[in-house]
Formats: C-alpha cells, sequence, structure tokens
C-alpha cells in the first residue's frame, strides 16, 4: 500500500491551498455531503470572491457556505435540486436552481461544466487505500476526471461498501488532499403514517404489479405504502433497480420478498444511486455489501438499461397533472420546491422495458390552510409551472378513484381517462373543459 500521509491536512489547510476565488466547486449530491469542508470554506470567506458551489438535494439541516453569506458575495450556490434547507434558501433568494435530468448529469460534466475543485465524501479508506463513496455514488468518477483539483473527506460514519466490482470504489491515490475529523450523526429519514387515500392509491397500483417485477420507488409516503403491501401480499421474487434506495427496500427484504432472482440486470443484487432512510437502513448497506450493486449514474438512470430488465416498474409521486397527462413534479406555480431529478429517467425505463410500467402516484385533491379544498388534476398546467413528464411519456397515473391508462389515447381519450379518477368535487367542471377543447 502507498504511503498516503503526504495528503492529509486539515479541513482550513485544504481551503487555503486548493480553492482560489472565482472557482467551481462541487459539493456533490443527497446524503454524501462534505460538511468538514462546507465549514471550513465558510470560516474562510473573507479571503475568497464568487466561489460558485455546485451540491443539491441536501439532507443538513443548514449550509454554512449559504448561511454565512447572505449577500453572496463570497459564495454562489447553485442546486440541482432543492432538499428542505435548499428551498428555504431559494424562495429566500440566496440560492440558485439548476434544472437538468440525472441521466445526463454526467455527461453535462464532461462537456460542458467547469470543476476546479471537487470535495468527494468518502467512507474510511481499507487497508489496501480504497475507499467507497458512501450513501451517494453520484456522478463522482466523472467529475473526480474532470476536476483540477480532488480533496477526499473521510466520513467515519459512512457506510464502507464499494459494490461487488468495485463500482462504488475510489481509490486516495486519484486525491490531492485528503481531510478527516469527527463527523455529525447520518441524515435519516422517515415517512409520515398514510392517509385512507394514500392506502387506496397504493392499493389501486399493486393490484397492476405483475409477479417478480423489478422495482423503481420514488421516497415518500405513497412508494412506501406500496411497499409495505407488497410485503404483506403474496408477491415472490421482487426485484431492486432504483434511483434511491430507501427504508421501502428493506422492509421488502426483511418479508424475504426481494431476492433479485429474476433481474436480468445484476442478478442477485440491488441497483442503486443514493440512499437516504434511517440508520437501520445504513446499517444493512455495512452488514451486506455484498447484495447491493451502487453504481453512477451512467448506469443506474440509463433508460437502456432499464429497457434489459423485464417487468420494471417505476412509482413516483407527483404535484399536478392535466387533461392531456403533462406532469408537474417540482413546482408550486413559479415557486421551485424540488426537481425533476431521476423521474423521467425511470419513466422512460419503464416504458422501453418489456412488460413494464410508469407510474404517477398522487392523491386527486388537497385541502389548503383555509380549508378550501382544490384539485391536484387540472384542465392545464399554469402558465409558469414546471412540465416535469411530458403527455407522451406519462403512461398510468393513479388516485385514490382508480388508474388511468394513458397509452395509446387521443387527447379526448386521455381527458375522460383523468376526468374518471379524478375527485368528483371537480369532475363536472373539468368535463365542460374537455368539451370546450377538446371535443
Amino acid at each position: 500500500m502507498k504511503n498516503h500521509l503526504h495528503k492529509y491536512v486539515s479541513p482550513d489547510k485544504a481551503v487555503e491551498l486548493a480553492v482560489k476565488s472565482g472557482d467551481w466547486v462541487d459539493f456533490g449530491f443527497g446524503n454524501g455531503f462534505p460538511e468538514l469542508m462546507d465549514e471550513a470554506l465558510a470560516r474562510h470567506k473573507e479571503e475568497l470572491w464568487d466561489v460558485k458551489i455546485r451540491g443539491g438535494l441536501v439532507y443538513r439541516p443548514i449550509i454554512h457556505t449559504i448561511d454565512c453569506d447572505p449577500e453572496r458575495k463570497h459564495f454562489q450556490y447553485y442546486s440541482w435540486h432543492l432538499g428542505n434547507y435548499e428551498r428555504k434558501m431559494f424562495t429566500a433568494k440566496r440560492l440558485h436552481f439548476v434544472p437538468m435530468l440525472l441521466r445526463l448529469l454526467p455527461e453535462m460534466y464532461r462537456d460542458y461544466l467547469q470543476v476546479d475543485v471537487a470535495i468527494v465524501p468518502v467512507s474510511k479508506p481499507d487497508n489496501q487505500g480504497y475507499c467507497g463513496l458512501g450513501l451517494a455514488n453520484y456522478c463522482w468518477k466523472t467529475v473526480i476526471q474532470k476536476a483540477r483539483t480532488v480533496i477526499f473527506e473521510i466520513n467515519e460514519k459512512m457506510p464502507n461498501l464499494q459494490g461487488v466490482d468495485g463500482s462504488h470504489r475510489v481509490s486516495l491515490d486519484e486525491a490531492d488532499y485528503i481531510v478527516e475529523g469527527e463527523h455529525q450523526p447520518l441524515c435519516v429519514s422517515s415517512y409520515r403514517a398514510p392517509s385512507e387515500a394514500d392506502l387506496q392509491i397504493a392499493k389501486n397500483v399493486v393490484r397492476e404489479i405483475p409477479d417478480r417485477a423489478v422495482l423503481s420507488l420514488g421516497v415518500g409516503a405513497i412508494p412506501f405504502t406500496i411497499a409495505q403491501l407488497l410485503a404483506q401480499s403474496e408477491q415472490e421474487d421482487l426485484g431492486c433497480h432504483t434511483g434511491t434506495l430507501s427504508d421501502a427496500f428493506l422492509m421488502l427484504h426483511k418479508a424475504g420478498k426481494l431476492t433479485n432472482r429474476w433481474k436480468k440486470e445484476k442478478t442477485g443484487l440491488s441497483s442503486w444511486n443514493l440512499v437516504s432512510g434511517s440508520q437501520e437502513l445504513y446499517d444493512w448497506l455495512q452488514e451486506r455489501p455484498e447484495v447491493f450493486y451502487p453504481a453512477e449514474l451512467d448506469y443506474i438512470h440509463n433508460p437502456r438499461v432499464m429497457e434489459r430488465i423485464s417487468r420494471y416498474i417505476s412509482i413516483n409521486g407527483g404535484i399536478q397533472l392535466d387533461l392531456m397527462g403533462q406532469e408537474n413534479a417540482e413546482s408550486v406555480g413559479t415557486r421551485q420546491i424540488s426537481g425533476v431529478g431521476g423521474q423521467l429517467d425511470f419513466l422512460e425505463g419503464a416504458f422501453l422495458s418489456r412488460g413494464g410500467a410508469g407510474y404517477i402516484c398522487i392523491e386527486s385533491s388537497r385541502v389548503d390552510k383555509k380549508g378550501v379544498r382544490h384539485s391536484n388534476i387540472v384542465p392545464a398546467i399554469a402558465a409558469g409551472s414546471a412540465i416535469s413528464g411530458p403527455r407522451a411519456l406519462i403512461q398510468n397515473v393513479a388516485t385514490e378513484y382508480g388508474v388511468a391508462h394513458l397509452t395509446g389515447l387521443s387527447l379526448e381519450e386521455r381527458a375522460e381517462a383523468m376526468i374518471r379518477i379524478a375527485h368528483p368535487d371537480f369532475r363536472e367542471e373539468l368535463r365542460e373543459y374537455k368539451a370546450r377543447v377538446f371535443s
């Protein structure tokens, strides 16, 4: 093993050695977040100007480089996908949001984006000098190749799986500097108890999931409830190829349902790019690394990979759909609240899969703070709102009133199918709109 001791520096020293004013700095995505380097950069703000930081879907309650610089003179933060704190900062006009499709992000880095400093959260190295990428494979291997300077931040709390064939492995040789120190506990997430509507939506979808299905489950109460019902069902030999591994898959594993036995890609392994959930989920990664295939966006989010997987089922949530089947999954009017992430990638993959299908699951209506009910199925998506899923790619929409199967339907037929699963209070006005526009 090579001696890498000369690369170890304090976080503050790493900032002094590696980061210059005007640099583009990458923090990564999801539950892999370089908290020590974020704090160190904030401490050095008076020495730096116009440092541009990329990140996204941060679970931490604070990002210090944003918090310390409300006027954004020293740091400009660019988010690929808004987590809770990022959402608040976007509303306060203290960060930039950048639309993207996750499957295209590696190509963006290779061909379009400047990367001066990559700050990569990694697990503790083994005795050969290899680290795992912890809870976020992301597209780190692509970013590392593009970066001028690479800093590894060793997080002693990260699970240290490296992928059965090194798919989740990086070497200390690849780092210019290495920092370590005491980290906060890993961020955990949980799900609210399902509502009656959630439960009915889940039942409607589970009835359509074939035997030996391979699942991509989005995060949220409805996908989790679908997993609960599958765990209690007679379904056997389910598989996993998903963007985010969550407690939904742990539940299926504990019920003996998650075998990946019939999955044609990486048979026997659960494939994923990110992880978010409970400490028990993270412990599962640590204790059973041989049952997982963590991999880059180029593989996990590639619809042509999903095409090779039979009975591939993609399940995601949404905010609004219109009568043509267009979906808004990421904004309330012009207010950005998340991002499209990988939803479109998995919808396309499920469309291509033999026996596969994509589902958008959404409650038919919502009640605001004043007690007024609003339909989540609208005549048309309002101007200024995001169109996350085009009408031609939305196959199935599930509400508590049933499932609309849209593939191959005309605009008029799609509108009628959507009206049938809308809340009864709004069906008449939706039909009036349909008669004016589509009939």
